[in-house]
């Protein structure tokens, strides 16, 4: 039971935080007079104060910046590295299936210059860095390292990545006009954001990002202060994602049209399938067939 409770406790701190940013979005909202803003309003102010939650958090249990899996900046930017040519060697594969079997094709209506092609591949990498370093420090930083004090590492990879899946769909689409701004249906909104992430409206969706949280879980894991290497396979894997949005067209009248989601056409059950594979052959490899050859 006491587990529980410590595994509970996330989203009880996350529930706070999200209260206070529908209250900040709201003042902002209200008092620019752009009620349209009122949903990105709550959605940054929940990402900044969740990021900023890492500084109270960790002091409070006493974290320090190794714990939390920080290494020096050297050490770091190896990491790193490492970890946007893992990205590479795990999801270039599934591009080139998606390709192969018709449900990716190049999108001839773009604007194929060189200057297009390079504005693309450097708005989308400051996006994939920015995230990468954000939920990396929020997940398998903060989140993953407060949970390991109170729960075994295999319960804390869980958790973790259930967390970062949800998180995915705390969001609501009812438009917010002038007449509806007020503070009680800016709390209206978050219950429905809560809601959507309960509803499980895309299954395929949110199995592929618990496998990405598991396989991301598992690497912050197996190592200590590698915090840097989930940050660089995760920007890898976004950065990939975003060019493909760009380049490519999703054919959701093809046979296999089901391998990918409607969340973002790339991530879907052969993300979900091709991950657990990956982290079933390291199990092998890592215990079972030690284990095996020791018999």
């Amino acid at each position: 039971m006491r587990r529980v409770m410590y595994l509970l406790t996330p989203m009880l701190v996350l529930g706070v935080i999200t209260s206070f940013a529908c209250v900040m979005g709201y003042v902002v909202a209200w008092g620019l007079n752009e009620p349209v803003l009122l949903r990105k309003l709550m959605i940054r102010f929940s990402q900044c104060l969740l990021l900023l939650s890492i500084f109270p958090v960790s002091r409070y249990l006493g974290l320090t910046t190794s714990m939390l899996g920080f290494a020096p900046l050297k050490r770091m930017c190896k990491q790193f590295f490492q970890g946007m040519g893992l990205s590479l060697l795990i999801l270039l594969p599934v591009f080139i299936a998606l390709y192969g079997l018709g449900v990716h094709s190049v999108d001839m209506t773009k604007s194929w210059t060189v200057a297009w092609v390079m504005k693309k591949i450097g708005i989308a990498l400051g996006l994939a860095l920015l995230i990468g370093f954000v939920e990396e420090s929020v997940f398998r930083g903060l989140l993953y390292s407060s949970l390991k004090k109170y729960v075994p590492a295999g319960f804390a990879v869980l958790a973790s990545a259930l967390y970062y899946a949800g998180l995915h769909f705390l969001d609501s689409k009812t438009p917010v006009s002038a007449d509806t701004l007020s503070l009680v249906g800016s709390f209206a909104l978050l219950a429905q954001a809560y809601g959507h992430v309960f509803a499980m409206q895309d299954v395929s969706a949110f199995v592929a990002l618990f496998a990405v949280g598991l396989f991301l879980g598992v690497l912050r894991w197996r190592g200590e202060m590698n915090l840097a290497l989930c940050m660089g396979c995760h920007a890898g894997w976004v950065w990939q994602i975003r060019m493909s949005k760009s380049m490519f067209s999703v054919h959701a009248t093809t046979p296999y049209s089901f391998l990918v989601s409607h969340y973002d056409g790339v991530i879907g059950w052969l993300v979900a399938a091709w991950l657990l594979v990956l982290l079933g052959i390291y199990w092998a490899f890592a215990y079972l067939i030690p284990k095996v050859v020791k018999l």
